[in-house]
């Protein structure tokens, strides 16, 4: 497999439009004064789609998208030479709310539910799903579910693709997340932060070993990458055989919203160039990187991007078991 030969598919099932409204040192509950707005097509596997088009991988993007609003989604897609494969349904995308403080260097978000799923629409897009394994190889399934899709989804689906042969990401939260780490068929690549990874395990990890111990029992049953995200600290990575910590450098960051995307972007991109553990942590904290220093789902060029990749602390985590 090569880069030039990997044809991705990100599911979304919840998309949204992002409106990040940029005001320094607001208060709340007062009047604060805005410096400025951005409206940019969104939801975590539309980022993940934009990020891997601009590396330069052939993407499908699809999910469920509101067919009143999807002027943003597909001027986006066009820009980015990403197939769109959104199956339309009535009503409005919904409007996510990121309030960015600059100056603090912190970002709000307010999720407004999406539209509720409706049996036909979910039977297209399964036909759609099914189609789409007879030529492309790897799946990222990212975000939440709407209303009308059950937590057990993305578990049946990881095992549906699996079977199918595929390489299979998930980068999800909450009982989705639970129902997929719980199921028989775990994905090849899961990508929680710390705190979604103890949501979904039902218990508190106190420190390194302890996240490491719980990422080496996902791999036993079946995943074979494991990567904790754990904010400015960088993140931990784990496959059967070794783990490593990799720490981000220093930047100026615009906006920390797309900055995960840009990590399971990157943990894909290296898949597809076949990049052992530590280049591949290299690659994907470089993503995540390049993704803060911009406003919205954009990748800097590739020189900017190698730079930080130079830039990207990583060690070997030592005393690890193999799974």
């Amino acid at each position: 497999m090569s880069a030039a030969s990997l044809h991705v598919v990100t599911l979304t099932l919840n998309p949204a439009l992002d409106l990040t409204v940029h005001a320094d040192g607001w208060r709340q509950g007062e009047v604060n004064s805005g410096q400025g707005f951005q409206l940019d097509a969104g939801g975590k596997g539309v980022n993940v789609a934009a990020f891997l088009a601009d590396w330069g991988l052939s993407v499908t993007a699809t999910g469920l998208l509101g067919d009143e609003n999807p002027e943003a989604f597909e001027g986006l897609f066009r820009a980015k030479s990403v197939h769109d494969a959104f199956v339309r349904v009535p009503g409005s995308t919904r409007v996510g709310i990121k309030l960015v403080d600059g100056a603090a260097q912190e970002t709000t978000d307010i999720n407004l539910p999406g539209l509720a799923a409706i049996p036909q629409a979910l039977a297209e897009l399964d036909t759609r799903l099914s189609a789409l394994t007879a030529d492309h190889t790897v799946f990222v399934l990212a975000g939440s579910l709407p209303p009308g899709v059950d937590a057990g989804f993305y578990a049946r689906l990881t095992a549906k693709l699996r079977g199918a042969g595929c390489f299979v990401a998930l980068d999800t939260s909450g009982p989705a997340l639970t129902a997929a780490l719980a199921a028989d068929v775990l994905p090849d690549l899961v990508k929680p932060n710390i705190h979604e990874l103890e949501a979904a395990l039902g218990r508190s990890l106190h420190g390194e070993a302890e996240v490491l111990a719980a990422a080496r029992e996902l791999l036993r049953r079946g995943a074979s990458l494991v990567a904790v995200s754990q904010g400015e600290q960088g993140a931990l990575l784990v496959s059967s055989h070794e783990a490593v910590r990799a720490r981000p450098p220093h930047v100026n960051v615009k906006s920390t919203v797309g900055a995960g995307d840009a990590m399971v972007a990157g943990l894909i991109s290296a898949h597809a160039d076949r990049l052992g553990l530590t280049d591949a942590a290299r690659r994907a904290t470089a993503f995540s990187v390049g993704a803060i220093t911009r406003l919205g789902a954009h990748l800097p060029p590739h020189a900017e991007l190698e730079k930080f990749v130079t830039q990207v602390a990583v060690e070997a985590v030592e005393g690890v078991e193999t799974a």
